[in-house]
């Protein structure tokens, strides 16, 4: 343990002297929050832990501590859970965040299923829930997925402790009127407040993110193979879209667009009027083109997961339709390598972590592009989104608990186990 973030703790001992317990002033108040963050921090990152260590990780004084924690301890987000050998033989205290606290929900809406993950305060999944997708769209999944949510949380211990419901959709969602845009594979949610309806049908804060940004959070949240702030994350399945992840924080652009590269104009002709509508590169690269191209060439109508299955078995036409696939899906790494040079990129979705895919990416990428692409299948597969989701509600849920929206306040939640995690979402 070497501290915590310089920002922090530069901040923190800047006013932790300015702190006037009986006072009432601003300052003050601003001191006592930023402290709590602090002290939360390193409890949520460090735990188990001492008051003592809490103090030396974050510059504040043992009385300082010693009344935060027993304030957080009185209301029950943080619990004793044994204790350490202190010096000279004495015993300390040790205490980690209370996991059933509260609980978040992390959903996952695509144009095929939703799905719906409830977490606990460490991000251990509790339950979870699938359902096929609403085909009538519009208000009719906004009240399909309220009630996955709430039949979620009541299935799991607390059911009545949920404070947030993060929603990853397969579009751009606009930040004032709360519609979805460029989401050709559910029907009006472009004509739908999605934030507002869900909000006032939960009864709790809802936030809402474009499903592959949420997707490229949760790899970066789990990475264990690189230790770079900055990746971009492509998936593809029903369509095909990339979240980009730069020193550690998401870009989403001017208009939170950033990152639809079904849109860039090449593989298909980007003037005719489907590429206006569901993007050039998309026409190309998604689930349509893996069966339309199967069709064209055979005659013959079969699903994704058959055609993989035909190419494994050296079907031609189903090796030249996932070469076709591929180069172009490479072509695209290369055009995000020449103006990002992220230090990863990950793909995934239904489609795009297939091995018999990836490796043909992998060795198109090479030929396209002149300097070496760092490019690995997604290690949470479909749960991808589900993590980003849970990383952004429990951050989200710390701040507004322990440091009351303080502008500027960083809360880390470290990630629960890779495989733990995967094992629940299925």
């Amino acid at each position: 343990m070497n501290g915590l973030d310089g920002t922090w703790n530069n901040f923190i001992s800047s006013v932790s002297e300015r702190i006037n317990v009986g006072g009432v002033s601003t300052q003050s108040k601003i001191s006592r929050r930023m402290s709590q963050s602090a002290v939360v921090e390193a409890i949520v990152r460090y735990g188990p832990i001492s008051r003592a260590s809490v103090s030396k990780l974050t510059g504040l004084s043992k009385q300082t501590i010693s009344e935060i924690v027993g304030n957080l301890e009185a209301d029950g987000w943080v619990r004793i859970v044994g204790q350490t050998a202190g010096h000279v033989g004495r015993r300390a205290v040790v205490y980690e965040i209370a996991p059933d606290a509260a609980i978040i929900a992390s959903v996952d809406l695509g144009g095929t299923k939703v799905r719906v993950a409830v977490c606990d305060l460490t991000g251990a999944v509790l339950a979870e829930s699938v359902e096929p997708t609403d085909q009538r769209g519009g208000y009719y999944v906004v009240d399909q997925v309220a009630r996955m949510v709430r039949a979620t949380a009541d299935s799991s211990e607390p059911c009545d402790a949920l404070r947030i419901a993060v929603v990853g959709v397969p579009g751009v969602p606009d930040g004032k009127s709360g519609a979805i845009y460029m989401a050709p594979n559910i029907e009006g949610l472009d004509q739908v407040n999605f934030a507002g309806v869900l909000n006032e049908q939960l009864g709790i804060e809802v936030l809402v993110e474009n499903d592959v940004n949420l997707a490229a959070l949760g790899e970066h949240w789990m990475d264990n193979r690189s230790d770079q702030d900055d990746l971009v994350f492509i998936s593809v399945g029903t369509g095909i879209g990339a979240g980009i992840v730069v020193g550690g924080e998401l870009l989403r652009g001017v208009s939170g667009a950033a990152g639809e590269i079904g849109f860039l104009p090449f593989g298909a002709d980007p003037r005719d009027e489907h590429s206006q509508k569901i993007g050039a590169l998309e026409r190309v690269t998604a689930t349509g083109a893996i069966i339309g191209g199967y069709r064209e060439l055979t005659g013959e109508i079969r699903n994704v997961p058959a055609i993989f299955k035909l190419a494994t078995t050296g079907d031609s036409a189903a090796k030249h339709v996932l070469d076709n696939i591929a180069y172009q899906i490479a072509r695209a790494a290369a055009a995000i390598a020449a103006i990002l040079d992220p230090s990863l990129i990950v793909v995934g979705g239904s489609i795009g972590a297939e091995t018999e895919l990836m490796k043909r990416i992998q060795r198109y990428v090479a030929a396209c592009y002149p300097r070496d692409i760092t490019i690995f299948p997604s290690q949470l597969g479909a749960n991808a989104a589900l993590a980003g989701g849970a990383s952004i509600a429990l951050s989200h849920l710390h701040i507004s608990l322990f440091a009351e929206g303080q502008k500027g306040a960083e809360i880390y939640v470290p990630p629960p186990a890779l495989e733990s995690f995967k094992a629940v979402i299925s």
